[in-house]
């Protein structure tokens, strides 16, 4: 059911759905507001009210990246195996500059995140890249064989990133629009 909720000036939608579950929680899932509360549940109103900073924070942030998301085109002609490929032949290169390899690489769909990096030096890659330009490919494989050497993300990691891409906030800004971009027409 659809409801809607007044905080400084804009009128924020969102929809009530409940569910099998002990706890409420609040969401913004494929650009739509969701309260998620327990069958039964007497005053979801009180939720909303509560966490009304939060609701406001993450509605600008939204309309911030549908905004920034608008002109970006998806890259459709890559397969997965392609970009298995390109990331396999970025990983070999980087390893090389940085005297660095993995233990593995795999590629998974991730809910969160375009790659990880295990203390045991595995990598994963989401196959959700592959709907990425190379360049922002290139940055997602370095940035992941960089925690090879630095595990979390400390001055240190840093310093390696600035090495190659002085503009990483730009790149971590436009990943953002990306995975906005997904989330909404691919539906991850």
């Amino acid at each position: 059911m659809e409801h809607s909720v007044s905080i400084k000036d804009d009128i924020i939608k969102y929809h009530v759905i409940h569910r099998k579950i002990k706890t409420p929680r609040l969401e913004f899932r494929e650009g739509r507001f969701n309260l998620i509360i327990p069958k039964n549940y007497p005053e979801h109103e009180k939720i909303i009210l509560r966490h009304r900073r939060w609701i406001y924070n993450r509605y600008v942030r939204m309309q911030r990246l549908l905004s920034a998301s608008a002109g970006i085109e998806l890259e459709h002609s890559r397969s997965e195996e392609e970009l298995k490929e390109l990331v396999g032949r970025s990983a070999l290169s980087i390893g090389k500059e940085l005297g660095v390899q993995p233990n593995a690489i795999r590629f998974r769909k991730m809910r969160t995140k375009w790659g990880s990096c295990s203390s045991g030096a595995n990598i994963n890659f989401n196959t959700y890249m592959r709907y990425l330009p190379e360049k922002m490919i290139e940055y997602v494989v370095y940035h992941e064989m960089v925690h090879l050497i630095e595990l979390n993300h400390s001055p240190c990691f840093w310093s390696y990133i600035r090495s190659r891409f002085k503009d990483h906030k730009n790149y971590e800004e436009e990943l953002a629009n990306y995975w906005f971009l997904i989330q909404e027409k691919i539906k991850a």
